[in-house]
């Protein structure tokens, strides 16, 4: 027998029913479980002087449980463990997932146990794992049914884990748009995109307290100011952002994404006919990811910038070669920075 030794301790044999040393092993083992041939790792306690494999009750259900669990990797299955784990994401308890999904009161736990899921419950399961914000949906249909502390605790794990997932897929919708200028080092300013860069710096533009009335027009202006004095000084910008020459001046690509990622202080303001976008940051002294040249490149855009309103802002844009040299909604090259009016 091809066995591997887990554990040896000496104690009475419940086979010869004598003191020795008793081996806990692992073997492959094979069984037909619902018409399938199923290959799995099973436990077993092994007695040298009877020569005899035998289980206890708690490798009996482990050695079920692992042989189900394998049949589920077949079948592609979530297995008990991934069960589990999507319940412990949302921290919420077998008893109260069962009425979220309307599903009896110990399906989850008979799931997690010793039964395999049908396909049709298996696929909502893996919906729920990757769809915190249906799964919020869930949780408003089932409120009345769920004590307010329960309900509060589902509620904050959940959003933590939908921004977390939004984030996610802002930033690959945004690596996607920017895939078109992969290789283009004249419109990247000689460095990588770095989204944790680009919202550093518009932290720190929402944080200054010498800027006025930051609003989404005043804010794109300043970023391209920054990468382009960066790469006059340094011949590298600080974000890898691709600007683009709009009507008002210079815009990122991707710039509604942008505003949208986690860590953002963007806040939305209804101007009647309108939404304008308010970016403020307050008691902020954190910017990992931005370097200290970096930062001396953001204070001098704010120092010559800081105060101009959107229309002065506009205006000083419409100036500089590189918007001038630039065909409308085309993409501005960073050679021009060279010229900068700072």
């Amino acid at each position: 027998m091809d066995m591997k030794v887990l554990k040896i301790e000496k104690k009475i044999c419940t086979c010869c029913m004598e003191e020795h040393e008793v081996k806990t092993v692992q073997m492959e083992a094979q069984i037909t479980f619902k018409k399938r041939k199923v290959d799995y790792q099973a436990i077993y306690t092994y007695c040298d002087v009877a020569d005899e494999l035998y289980m206890d009750e708690r490798q009996i259900q482990e050695n079920d449980m692992n042989m189900k669990d394998a049949y589920r990797r077949a079948e592609g299955l979530l297995t008990s463990t991934d069960i589990c784990d999507i319940r412990n994401r949302y921290g919420i308890t077998q008893s109260d997932l069962c009425i979220l999904l309307g599903w009896g009161g110990k399906t989850i736990t008979r799931y997690e146990s010793h039964q395999v899921q049908d396909k049709a419950h298996d696929t909502i399961l893996k919906k729920l794992d990757g769809d915190p914000e249906w799964f919020l949906l869930l949780l408003k249909e089932a409120r009345c049914f769920l004590s307010e502390n329960a309900y509060q605790k589902y509620y904050n794990n959940a959003i933590v884990l939908y921004e977390a997932d939004h984030d996610l897929y802002l930033r690959k919708a945004i690596e996607a748009a920017y895939a078109k200028f992969s290789g283009n080092k004249s419109i990247h300013g000689n460095v990588e995109l770095s989204l944790d860069k680009a919202v550093d710096v518009i932290r720190y533009f929402a944080s200054s307290a010498g800027i006025v009335d930051l609003y989404k027009v005043k804010l794109m202006k300043l970023m391209w100011y920054a990468d382009a004095l960066s790469y006059k000084q340094r011949g590298i910008a600080i974000t890898g952002l691709v600007y683009r020459a709009l009507p008002m001046g210079a815009v990122p690509e991707a710039h509604n994404l942008i505003i949208d990622l986690k860590s953002v202080p963007c806040e939305e303001v209804d101007m009647g006919e309108t939404t304008a976008y308010h970016f403020s940051l307050k008691n902020e002294k954190s910017f990992p990811f931005l370097s200290s040249e970096d930062i001396e490149i953001l204070n001098a855009v704010i120092k010559k910038l800081g105060r101009l309103s959107k229309n002065e802002m506009i205006s000083f844009m419409h100036k500089e070669k590189a918007y001038i040299e630039t065909a409308s909604r085309e993409v501005i090259e960073f050679k021009y920075a060279k010229e900068l009016q700072i």
